[in-house]
């Protein structure tokens, strides 16, 4: 079994899926996976509906040295939080360290705000794919993208394979 302790910042309406089953896997494996929003025990629910998680840790609480690696979840999450530049920050900061960033469909948005993507390789959602180009990442339409620390992935039917290489790059 692997330890450590993993971030997952989280906003309301994100993708139910995107954030249930890299969870399920990394806490299967042996992780504490933290979920961190806007305040301590908000209660925010995916756009499905289908999930609702309270968040465990506040943004002003967390640093990113207290983690080994951030999961960020699509949906309409990631535009939430690239909003804030606590976030903001928060991400900059696993980047600047180079600890590991999983994220999936929208996720890669908050990278973009954070001006982190230009000279990358990633995936996303297709929509936010042209975002990606235009911003100066080198993008591939495929399930799985690992470049450096950063491992992303397009979208729920990709996640099983996104939740398997997040684990192989923590190992």
């Amino acid at each position: 079994m692997t330890g450590g302790k993993i971030a997952c910042i989280l906003s309301e309406g994100f993708e139910d899926s995107e954030f249930r089953v890299p969870y399920e896997k990394l806490k299967k494996e042996g992780f504490q996976v933290d979920v961190i929003g806007t305040k301590v025990g908000e209660e925010l629910e995916g756009k499905g509906g289908k999930e609702r998680v309270k968040t465990e840790k506040a943004i002003d609480g967390v640093k990113a040295d207290d983690y080994q690696a951030l999961l960020i979840p699509g949906g309409y999450s990631p535009d939430h939080l690239r909003a804030d530049d606590r976030f903001v920050e928060f991400v900059t900061a696993f980047e600047r360290s180079k600890k590991l960033i999983a994220a999936v469909c929208h996720g890669p948005q908050i990278l973009m705000t954070a001006g982190l993507v230009k000279g990358r390789t990633l995936t996303a959602w297709s929509t936010i794919q042209g975002d990606l180009r235009l911003a100066g990442a080198t993008v591939r339409d495929q399930a799985v993208v690992t470049d450096g620390n950063w491992v992303t992935s397009r979208k729920p039917e990709d996640l099983a394979q996104f939740s398997e290489a997040i684990v192989k790059s923590l190992r």
